[in-house]
């Protein structure tokens, strides 16, 4: 669904899976700036979103995905995942509950599948699903981007919900984008990758489980009640180490170009050598320079100098190497529960 914010002079749309919004109108740092600082939003009507209502929507969530929501209070943003019976990431879900319904967005193209999932998860219980992405548009930047500390706007048009930096706005109130000035989505995924927040999709591939992306807490409880993918979540916590770990990556300034998503990544020095990840997100950021989020081997030394895509890149670890294992076990227990 095309944004008419790409109307705007000086507008360009950003590559897929975002061409419906701009990667930027023009200035894309001074943009980045005035998101950081909470004096602009951005155009995220991409993704989609969903609402579920019904007095055993909360419950039914929370028996479903990852994160504890059985007693989410009205107005708190939570983030949570449907994981499949391997525990594999499916979907990630952004969401708040209004007291008569949650809200929540996904990314592109996500709506339509989840939904269908919970429909077949209903069973007799009071719940209502529905894709709202026609009438409903994400607007972020409420407090200034991903991780941001901004006082939230307070000109929201009628009808709004508000999910911490996000807003679910009524989809005919985006052309008027509250009078703001507006960043493209360059600037946010800059910010985000600043963040260090993973994006499904992007950080994420058909293997990944939530360990290896930073996503324990963030959207996974971990003493909740048992969800579909619970046993592999619990196994990796307690006993072992997810393969893979999420890294950010500081990128040699003086090449022109950034690294693709997917791009591989390897070790400095050993071009000819086997793979160790790849790229997730790049960006300029306006005081960092060339920035990127990869996920690589939970093997890989955390002082290596990596190549991403071709780029030297120095890395900071964000998922340690030694991520989950939380207790002392027995070897021959551990090798009865492989």
């Amino acid at each position: 669904m095309r944004s008419p914010l790409l109307d705007t002079p000086g507008a360009v749309a950003a590559n897929a899976p975002d061409e419906s919004v701009a990667a930027h109108y023009g200035d894309p740092y001074a943009e980045q700036r005035a998101l950081a600082r909470g004096e602009a939003v951005v155009d995220r009507s991409n993704r989609e979103v969903v609402r579920i209502s019904g007095p055993d929507r909360l419950k039914w969530l929370n028996d479903l995905s990852s994160q504890k929501l059985d007693a989410l209070a009205p107005g708190e943003p939570a983030q949570t995942l449907f994981l499949d019976p391997q525990g594999r990431v499916e979907h990630h879900l952004v969401l708040v509950d209004d007291g008569e319904a949650v809200w929540g967005h996904v990314e592109p193209g996500a709506a339509g599948p989840l939904v269908a999932f919970l429909e077949k998860m209903r069973f007799m219980l009071r719940v209502e699903v529905a894709d709202v992405t026609a009438r409903y548009a994400v607007l972020s930047g409420l407090r200034g981007g991903p991780a941001g500390q901004a006082e939230p706007r307070a000109d929201l048009p009628p009808g709004t919900v508000v999910l911490g930096d996000d807003a679910l706005l009524p989809r005919d109130a985006l052309a008027g984008h509250l009078g703001a000035r507006l960043a493209g989505l360059w600037a946010y995924e800059a910010l985000r990758i600043e963040a260090h927040v993973p994006r499904l999709g992007f950080e994420t591939d058909h293997k990944t489980i939530p360990h290896e992306v930073g996503w324990i807490g963030a959207a996974v409880h971990l003493s909740k009640g048992c969800y579909r993918g619970q046993e592999t979540v619990a196994r990796v916590h307690n006993l072992g180490h997810p393969p893979r770990r999420l890294v950010f990556l500081h990128l040699d300034g003086s090449v022109d170009t950034l690294p693709p998503h997917g791009a591989p990544v390897k070790l400095a020095g050993d071009l000819d050598g086997d793979e160790v990840g790849f790229v997730g997100s790049s960006a300029r950021h306006h005081e960092l320079g060339p920035i990127a989020l990869g996920l690589v081997k939970r093997t890989v030394p955390t002082d290596a100098t990596l190549l991403a895509g071709g780029v030297a890149a120095a890395q900071t670890v964000i998922v340690p190497p030694d991520a989950g294992r939380n207790v002392t076990i027995d070897p021959a227990l551990r090798r009865r529960l492989r």
